[in-house]
């Protein structure tokens, strides 16, 4: 777990505003994206845990107004969400936060700015994430935090804000950032339409590797970490190849990174470790309208771009110095305020990080540090296992559902060998469960209050609480939200139906998406169709 200390982190959660998923979310004053069920549980369920796991108990939710009552509420209510006992998560929904807002220019905001107060996780309410999260933590404490000895009474060091700018410290004493990045492909749940992003990345140094001694003797690196050089969603770079027919690089890119990987088949996570001066960089630097694009991928640029800092307004705050006429005439502060005696990079302190010769050497402990941008890093997970993914289209949110009903259940295998991703129970009211019926608890999810009726065949599907399948009817690879009601003899396959939606008799849906309280009339027969309310005749 992340230490206590200056090191101490928060996390900011960010519920909105967004367009994706928007058949489910066509009110969001009555129902947010974050409040939609992936696997039966609310899907900002999963980013808090994932906070939860990771040590980080200071946890704010960021909404628009609009949204604010049914999440307040849900917090308050939902049985998944009240199950975090000891974590309390706080919610602010600025005033001026609008549904089409940029992250940057949300967490511009005055009201987020006053709720950041150290340093910060930043993560999507539609992330699900297994990995854990304190080893993210971990590495960016290892290789990116840098902070300063205080003199205070009782050597007791707190995650205060800084009395000044934290621009006004020097350039050493500013901490670096991570960005995490998760493989779409060659995995069970992988879908055609999920979004990548185009990714530049160079292996760090051997000095800037933090590594650990493997038990034959040898040192090995510790964490997926390499140096972000680009980053942008593949959708811009394939407008460029159009406009430019081909694919057009920098020369300056490989002329200050050798070894370069271009990754087009990774996708960004939006899970940020940022340090606290970044609050004040998007308080000063209004050009700034995403995270992802404009501050992540501009600070990965400006690494090798020359000019690029400049005139984004980067480089020139990052290593300006104080004027000599606006130089304070007291000593240096800590972030808590306390007088500096020096400060300390805690990377030089690790035991379990290579250092070169000319670091090691008194003198020259930021000798390259003085004319560099903090560096920003990549975390880049490989493979499907542990599970990560941004649950942001239908699509997604199907496969995701599905996937996490075939991890074994806590009842299944003990809460030591379960996922922390898995269910208590496969089928969470077996009485409700007619016979004969078939259900595949292997891979199949159902939540509490569900009625199966005789006859009735559920395979590899997400059913959710409160909902009634009738007779006969058969359901196959499908995602229910709470309180959907199938009568006899329809068939569903591949296909997300919403809460309280109703399916008529004898109709037969294939990998349709069926909108909340929608009704879908007897006898119809549909194929890769959206059912809206206003599209829909009522019977």
């Amino acid at each position: 777990m992340p230490h206590a200390g200056p090191m101490d982190f928060q996390a900011l959660i960010l519920c909105g505003p967004g367009s994706s998923l928007n058949t489910f979310t066509s009110r969001p004053e009555e129902y947010p994206k974050c409040l939609i069920q992936v696997a039966n549980r609310p899907m900002v369920f999963y980013a808090i845990d994932f906070c939860r796991r990771s040590g980080v108990a200071n946890i704010t939710l960021i909404t628009p107004p609009l949204s604010y009552p049914p999440l307040r509420a849900a917090l308050d209510q939902n049985p998944y969400l009240t199950s975090f006992y000891s974590l309390s998560v706080s919610v602010v929904a600025p005033k001026a936060l609008a549904m089409t807002m940029g992250t940057a220019e949300l967490l511009r905001l005055p009201e987020v700015q006053r709720c950041i107060n150290t340093n910060f996780l930043l993560l999507p309410c539609e992330i699900i994430c297994e990995i854990p999260g304190e080893s993210i933590l971990e590495a960016w404490m290892s290789t990116q935090c840098v902070v300063s000895d205080s003199d205070d009474s009782k050597g007791v060091r707190h995650p205060s804000p800084p009395t000044k700018s934290y621009f006004s410290r020097p350039l050493e004493a500013r901490s670096g950032g991570i960005s995490v990045y998760y493989q779409t492909d060659n995995r069970e749940e992988s879908i055609q339409e999920e979004a990548t992003d185009f990714v530049a990345i160079a292996p760090l140094k051997q000095d800037e590797v933090p590594i650990v001694p493997s038990p034959k003797g040898p040192l090995l690196p510790r964490f997926n970490l390499s140096k972000l050089l680009m980053s942008m969603p593949m959708d811009t770079i394939k407008e460029k190849m159009k406009q430019d027919n081909s694919l057009l690089i920098r020369h300056s890119l490989i002329q200050n990174c050798a070894r370069v990987r271009i990754l087009t088949t990774f996708r960004d996570a939006h899970i940020y470790v940022f340090p606290y001066w970044v609050k004040d960089l998007l308080h000063y630097q209004s050009r700034l309208k995403s995270i992802s694009e404009d501050l992540v991928g501009n600070w990965a640029k400006s690494e090798w771009q020359e000019g690029l800092g400049d005139k984004l307004g980067l480089t020139m705050i990052f290593n300006q110095e104080t004027p000599s006429e606006q130089e304070p005439t007291s000593p240096p502060r800590s972030p808590t305020g306390a007088p500096v005696k020096k400060v300390i990079n805690l990377r030089d302190m690790s035991t379990t990080r290579a250092r070169s010769r000319s670091e090691s050497q008194p003198g020259n402990l930021f000798q390259t540090a003085a004319t560099e941008l903090p560096h920003m890093l990549a975390y880049v997970h490989r493979g499907s296992v542990p599970f990560i993914r941004r649950v942001d289209n239908t699509g997604i949110l199907l496969s995701t559902s599905l996937f996490l009903a075939k991890l074994p259940s806590i009842e299944e295998v003990g809460c030591k060998a379960a996922s922390p991703l898995a269910h208590a129970h496969k089928v969470a009211y077996p009485e409700g469960v007619a016979s004969p019926s078939t259900v595949t608890k292997k891979d199949c999810l159902l939540g509490e209050n569900v009625i199966v009726e005789s006859a009735a065949v559920i395979k590899e599907s997400v059913i959710g609480a409160n909902c009634h399948i009738a007779s006969s009817a058969r359901i196959v690879r499908c995602v229910l939200m709470e309180g959907v009601d199938v009568e006899s003899r329809a068939q569903l396959t591949v296909c997300v139906i919403g809460r309280h939606a109703h399916i008529g008799r004898e109709s037969v849906l294939k990998g349709c998406e069926v909108q909340d309280a929608n009704v879908i009339s007897k006898e119809t027969i549909a194929r890769d169709e959206k059912f809206m309310v206003s599209e829909t005749l009522f019977v």
